[in-house]
């Protein structure tokens, strides 16, 4: 792994939230190349050992810029003490991305309440919390960078995602409101809206499902995980303080049905 800064200057930090998936990993990896010291959410210490032990294969000495935070973020109390962790760090934390999300398809009339229930838990209200308790963190010192991970059938709609989407829309609403609320303290609030990225979440579709999805694309093919990250890097940059309020697709122009 390779820096474009100077690895041992690393006074601005950043929490990522579902750290051990695909676009997490993507997520941390950038960040520690660009001298980010990265707050990494991980929900138990065999995922953390996981995301470690890749890291270390990248750069060896990247670990310790890399902090773990083991704990769900459905859990308001277990939320809170991550966030005192990082204030007691003494670090300046100077940004935030709510990755961490769950994805259940199920048609309309399939879904359960509870399914729908746990989608909008942790791809809703934990990242509410996540932002709330950011906010005040960024407020005192004036400046910060929050992104949202959204998803393309939050403005597109998907059969047989109404529940996925529902979340992943009320996600857009928040980043919007939020921007206008937090930008006369600087910081800003963005999202991004990945579209059919090769991950875990994605692996599900096989043979004619994942060539029928993969037919909506006009690129042809899915997107990398860093593909999602490069763009979190650039709205967490310095370079995109002007921008905020905005939600931008990563989905190689891809037109759902």
């Amino acid at each position: 792994m390779t820096s474009h800064s100077n690895l041992n200057a690393r006074s601005k930090a950043v929490l990522i939230t579902g750290a051990a998936g695909g676009i997490g990993l993507a997520l941390v990896s950038a960040c520690l190349q660009h001298g980010w010291y990265v707050f990494a959410n991980v929900r138990n210490q065999a995922s953390w050992r996981s995301l470690q032990s890749t890291l270390e294969k990248q750069c060896s000495d990247s670990s310790q810029y890399c902090q773990p935070l083991v704990y769900d973020v459905t859990e308001p109390e277990k939320v809170k003490g991550a966030f005192n962790e990082i204030r007691k760090s003494g670090k300046q934390l100077q940004g935030l991305v709510n990755n961490a999300g769950v994805m259940q398809d199920s048609a309309l009339g399939m879904t359960s309440l509870s399914d729908f229930t746990q989608q909008m838990t942790v791809n809703v209200t934990a990242s509410f919390q996540h932002m709330q308790l950011a906010a005040r963190l960024m407020t005192r010192q004036k400046s910060g960078s929050i992104v949202n991970v959204s998803s393309i059938v939050a403005l597109d709609g998907s059969a047989g995602q109404v529940a996925y989407a529902t979340s992943k829309a009320a996600l857009l609403g928040m980043t919007k409101s939020a921007a206008k609320e937090l930008a006369p303290s600087g910081i800003s609030v963005n999202a991004v809206a990945p579209g059919f990225i090769d991950t875990k979440m994605t692996a599900t579709y096989q043979d004619q499902k994942r060539e029928k999805v993969l037919a909506q694309i006009a690129l042809g093919h899915e997107g990398k995980p860093s593909d999602v990250s490069a763009l979190v890097l650039h709205l967490l940059s310095t370079e995109a303080a002007y921008i905020t309020g905005q939600t931008i697709k990563v989905d190689g122009m891809m037109k759902l049905n």
